[in-house]
Formats: C-alpha cells, sequence, structure tokens
C-alpha cells in the first residue's frame, strides 16, 4: 500500500504574523502520490500581499544596516539548521510534489550549499575608486547598495532549492523579501520560516505568502517592490514582464529550457546513458527546466546507445515516493499528468518519432496516483514539437547526427538556451563545440549542474538574469556613484 503522509499546518507568514487564513480563500493540496488531499493551503489576496512587502519595507530600514558580518552569520545559521532538518525536508518534499524523499533531502543540501556561499560574501561587497583628487581635483568612488524590497516568485518543482538560490543573495546583499511560493508545494516553505525564525532572522526580512493569481500581480506591481525574481515558465514571465515594465522594474527571469545532450562516438557509452535517462526522464520524473530531455546521438553508435538508453530505462523504479527503492515518483498534479499524456499521444500519432518505451499511465497499486512510465521516443524529428516544446514530463526524445556540425545545428534550433550537455573524450572538439552552443550554461560528460559557484541562467525562452556566484549577487545589487571636489584643487 502506498504510504499517504500526514499533513502540517501551513500559514501565511507576513512579519511576525502567522495566518491560518486568507483573503483569497483556501487551496486543497493533492498528494501526487496517491491523489488525495492532504489539507487546505490558506491563499493571501491582494490585501496580506501588500501588508508582507509593508512588513518587507520596514524590515529593510533596519537590515540593510545590519553589520555585513552579522547578515553572513545569521545566514549560515539557518544553512546550518536545514542541513540539521533535511530528512524533514525530504519528507516534506515528498509529500509536496511527489519527488521521491531520498531525493527531496539533496534539495536540503543544495539550499545549505546556497546560503553558506552566500554568507561569504555578506562582508565582502564592495566599490571601487574612478578618479584620484591628484587627477581632476576629484574624489569618485562606487556604492554597491541593496535595492529594497525584493519579489521572489518560486515554482513547485523544487522550492527549497529555489529558495536557497534567491534568499541567500538577496539577503545577503542587504534586500528583504517577499516569497510567493506555488501553493501546490506548501510545507517545505512552513518548516523553512520556522527555521526561519529559530535562526534569529529578524521578523520582516523573509516573508513567506502563498496566494491567488492576483496576489502575485499585486507583489509584482507594488511600487514599493524594486525588482523580481521569478522562476518557472515563459507564459507567466511575460505577465511579469509586462507589469514590471510599468515602472520599469527590473526582473531575473530563470525559465524552462529543452536542454541537447550531444553523444559522440568516443564518448564513455555507459556514462553518457545512464546520464542522458537518469537525468532526464528519472530524476523528479524529469520535472526539471535543465534536464537533458534532447539525446542527440552521432550515427556511428546511434543504435548501440538506443540499446542502452532502452535497457536503462527499464530499469527505472517508479514508486511510492516514500519507498526508499524508489528512483522516480509521481507528476506534481492531473493536469501535469493529463497534458503529458496527451503530448505523447499527438507525438505518436503525428510521426514525430517512434515510441520504444513507456507512454502510458501506470496502473495497479499506483493507479490513484499521477504517474507516468518513463518514455523514449527515437528517429525524433528535430522540427517537431516533441523536440521544440518544453514537456516538463517523463519524456526524453532521440535523435540521430551525422557530424559534429549537424550536432550543433540541432542543438541550437529551438528558442530555449538554458543548458547543454557533451559527451565525448576529445578535448578540442569539446572546446569548438561549447562555444557553438547557444546556451546559458554547458556541462561536460557528466558535470553537475547550479552549484552556488557558478552563474546559472540562460537567453531566449529560458529568461536572461544569472543565480550563483558573484553575479547571483550582482543582481540584488545596484551601483551609486559618489564625485567629491577637493577644497583647495582648481
Amino acid at each position: 500500500m502506498l504510504h499517504h503522509p500526514s499533513p502540517i499546518p501551513v500559514h501565511l507568514h507576513i512579519g511576525s504574523t502567522r495566518l491560518e487564513t486568507g483573503s483569497a480563500g483556501k487551496h486543497a493540496h493533492i498528494y501526487p502520490g496517491t491523489g488525495k488531499v492532504t489539507g487546505e493551503i490558506p491563499l493571501a489576496g491582494v490585501e496580506e500581499m501588500n501588508r508582507a512587502v509593508d512588513a518587507a519595507a520596514q524590515a529593510f530600514v533596519t537590515w540593510r544596516r545590519c553589520d555585513p558580518r552579522e547578515r553572513g552569520r545569521l545566514l549560515r545559521r539557518l544553512a546550518s539548521l536545514i542541513m540539521d532538518r533535511r530528512e524533514d525536508f525530504g519528507r516534506l518534499g515528498a509529500m509536496d510534489n511527489g519527488t521521491p524523499a531520498s531525493f527531496a533531502a539533496f534539495h536540503a543540501e543544495m539550499a545549505h550549499e546556497w546560503l553558506n556561499y552566500y554568507a561569504g560574501w555578506a562582508d565582502r561587497i564592495e566599490g571601487r575608486v574612478t578618479d584620484s583628487v591628484t587627477a581632476r581635483g576629484e574624489l569618485a568612488y562606487t556604492l554597491y547598495e541593496p535595492y529594497g524590497v525584493v519579489g521572489l516568485i518560486i515554482t513547485w518543482n523544487g522550492p527549497l532549492t529555489s529558495l536557497g538560490m534567491k534568499v541567500g543573495p538577496a539577503l545577503a546583499a542587504g534586500n528583504t523579501v517577499v516569497v510567493k511560493p506555488s501553493e501546490m508545494t506548501p510545507y517545505v516553505g512552513e518548516l523553512y520560516m520556522d527555521l526561519v525564525r529559530e535562526a534569529g532572522i529578524p521578523d520582516g526580512v523573509i516573508n513567506m505568502v502563498p496566494g491567488s493569481a492576483a496576489a502575485g500581480e499585486a507583489l509584482v506591481r507594488h511600487k514599493s517592490v524594486e525588482k523580481v525574481s521569478f522562476t518557472g515558465g515563459p507564459v507567466t514571465a511575460r505577465k511579469i514582464l509586462a507589469a514590471c515594465a510599468e515602472q520599469l522594474k527590473p526582473a531575473v527571469l530563470e525559465l524552462g529550457g529543452k536542454s541537447a545532450n550531444l553523444i559522440f562516438p568516443d564518448a564513455d557509452l555507459d556514462a553518457a546513458c545512464e546520464f542522458g535517462v537518469f537525468g532526464s526522464i528519472a530524476m523528479m520524473s524529469g520535472q526539471g527546466c535543465a534536464f537533458p530531455t534532447r539525446m542527440l546521438v552521432h550515427d556511428d553508435v546511434y543504435d548501440e546507445v538506443v540499446e542502452r538508453t532502452l535497457a536503462m530505462t527499464k530499469s527505472i523504479k517508479v514508486g511510492d515516493p516514500f519507498d526508499p527503492q524508489s528512483s522516480s515518483g509521481p507528476v506534481v498534479n492531473e493536469a501535469a499528468l493529463h497534458r503529458i499524456l496527451g503530448v505523447i499521444e499527438r507525438a505518436r500519432t503525428e510521426g514525430a518519432g517512434r515510441l520504444v518505451a513507456g507512454g502510458k499511465r501506470l496502473q495497479g497499486e499506483l493507479a490513484s496516483g499521477y504517474f507516468i512510465e518513463p518514455t523514449v521516443f527515437v528517429d525524433v524529428d528535430p522540427a517537431s514539437a516533441l523536440a521544440q516544446e518544453e514537456i516538463f514530463g517523463p519524456v526524453l526524445a532521440v535523435t540521430r547526427f551525422r557530424n559534429e556540425e549537424e550536432a550543433v545545428e540541432i542543438a541550437n534550433a529551438t528558442d530555449y538556451g538554458l543548458s547543454a550537455y557533451i559527451q565525448t573524450r576529445d578535448l578540442s572538439r569539446t572546446l569548438r563545440v561549447a562555444e557553438e552552443l547557444k546556451s546559458g550554461v554547458v556541462l561536460i560528460n557528466g558535470s553537475r549542474n547550479v552549484y552556488a559557484h557558478r552563474p546559472f541562467g540562460g537567453h531566449g525562452l529560458s529568461g536572461y538574469g544569472r543565480e550563483g556566484a558573484k553575479e547571483g549577487l550582482d543582481e540584488f545589487l545596484r551601483i551609486k556613484t559618489v564625485g567629491i571636489k577637493v577644497a583647495g584643487h582648481s
């Protein structure tokens, strides 16, 4: 029998208050493993969102002047508390969106890594002298200052990781934040806010407000919100940009992807296929923006790679997210289930590729949940919707290429540009192809994505701006120039 988790109460966290209700009503959270309701989630309306922004604005007055070393200490304390509760975060992450608990706990490790990294930057933010007195009788220097209140809108597939990526640099830079998480994944955020208080971070510095679409719009449009950082899809991103444009408000957008994984004949095929399968359709049931969902394979090893890919796909253990043996779980909700099955059926009937594995909803003891068989299409037309559109589910598209130039052409022939992957032992080829790929991140031979010390982000439909490294900190700072005319100089 599938495990059905016990819920925890969820609140709206605004300043020092924890609200059990919101003016936008409630959302019935459904656990995707069983399709059953776990709890009623309060939803903020415009009223509560405005209160959250006001709380953040009030907290900013003192937070920006907090000793940077103290800001770093508080971030490290929060990071430590998150790591101490990694198993609890794993359990809550599984309840949130069906990610196997063993992998959901890894998100706590990532949040710990990102918070610690940016804690180290808190007292290292410094400007530079741009004019000396002897040059013009003037002294000029730059100040890197926080924006103020920043609106953070995070997605449902990895909320704890997203909090680490955004909250860490925003707070290290001296900003305060209002976070709008997805109502589909409320439980991780609840524990997170408990730990924020335990860490001693002042009230109002971080506000967590799941809410309605109107509340989200109110957050973006609020005049006290100086910048927005959003992770999600292009449709919502366009609406956010339209709202920001009215006030010429800057935004960071980390959106989707249709990442290509180029496998050349000299690659370690065992490693390349394992990465290509488990990194695309097993991990998080394919629900990741930077996953290698297009496998491009050289003609010389195409048949062998397809054979290995099928064998590895059949070895994926899809099951109860609370079962330690499960390597893959359900998709997030019923709407996603039917959308993904519809994509598979259209690709099959339209001849976009040849379906060789999966393609159906799982039955038996998993029938009540939102489980889809890991699915593989081969001989995929690179111009088809299957190869061009983000699916966000356990569907892998395999396409043949004949030479390096064709591989790059196929890889670049989408509107996305988030991540790309190369499997080869040839260093010269690696350098050539990495330079030619239109992607914000290029990873070779299984190099991991999304480290705190590396810039992450894309272009095109994958958005713009960067998270990670100093570039991610700079997104939450703006530059002021100060010029001084020195007395006694002409």
